[in-house]
């Protein structure tokens, strides 16, 4: 009887979620300001690869074609709404992960709040594709993990080490041949796109520290191995790659998740670096 009546109690929930996801929406379809990665990157990549054709004729998208699966059906809409209903996904694709890490409600709203979430998220970047991927089990997170190498290749790492310690061959076949048989069909399919990563480089928004952060990025890589702890290597990517932007950050941002005084500190300085930024 006590499930019944719970289940009805969920069920009279859905009416007012509904209405809040419309209202959601609809506002940020008038007041959202227009997101330059999704009106000139993934909204045109995704229609391209709606009616078949090559995806990668869209200047700035670098990335699997797989990452546009997810944002298919918000580019057949009006862009506004599209844009709206792609900005609530990563908001709540970015809690869901700071909750699976085990966030505590402020710190969670802290991570939520930085200027990285912030930045990525008003830009419509997809950022939160492979911070999702660190929650998801291996073999599917690691499709997730190479949309982004800056964030997540170190992750990648991680779990191929952790499979071999399981079940070795076997176990790392079962991680990655998946995603290593997609990358081979899309450059069957594309051609070898992750040739133009190259162009990244020269981009005068690169956020990257490296050459300078490769010796933290190492001693972050060996402790998530001798740990066998995951957020080392989630804050280990970053430090590695020559080409992350500002936002992509967040991914590092999230390895501490758990430490909510930290997560406070962390994203004070952050917005402190942002006003340095903007007055200087």
């Amino acid at each position: 009887m006590i499930r019944i009546e719970s289940l009805r109690a969920n069920w009279r929930l859905i009416p007012i979620a509904t209405a809040l996801a419309v209202a959601l929406v609809a506002a940020g379809s008038i007041y959202l300001p227009p997101a330059i990665d999704w009106h000139y990157t993934f909204r045109p990549a995704a229609r391209e690869l709606l009616v078949l054709r090559d995806p990668y004729a869209i200047d700035g998208f670098y990335y699997p074609a797989w990452a546009l699966v997810p944002i298919l059906p918000l580019a057949v809409l009006p862009e506004n709404i599209g844009r709206a209903l792609f900005f609530l996904l990563s908001l709540g694709a970015l809690a869901y992960t700071g909750y699976r890490m085990g966030a505590k409600p402020l710190a969670l709203a802290a991570f939520i709040g930085s200027p990285l979430v912030v930045h990525g998220v008003l830009n419509a970047n997809i950022d939160w594709l492979p911070i999702l991927g660190f929650v998801l089990p291996p073999w599917l997170g690691m499709f997730f993990v190479v949309i982004k190498p800056q964030i997540g290749f170190v992750v990648a790492i991680f779990w191929l080490v952790e499979a071999w310690r399981k079940g070795r061959w076997r176990e790392v076949l079962k991680v990655s041949l998946p995603t290593a048989i997609g990358l081979g069909l899309s450059f069957v399919i594309f051609g070898f796109w992750p040739q133009r990563f190259g162009r990244t480089l020269s981009f005068w928004w690169n956020a990257s520290l490296w050459p300078m952060s490769i010796p933290v990025g190492l001693v972050l890589l060996v402790t998530s191995i001798r740990t066998r702890r995951i957020e080392p290597a989630m804050a280990a990517a970053p430090c590695l790659s020559p080409y992350v932007l500002f936002h992509s950050w967040a991914g590092a941002l999230l390895a501490i998740a758990t430490f909510q005084m930290e997560m406070f500190v962390a994203v004070a300085g952050l917005w402190l670096l942002v006003l340095i930024r903007a007055v200087g």
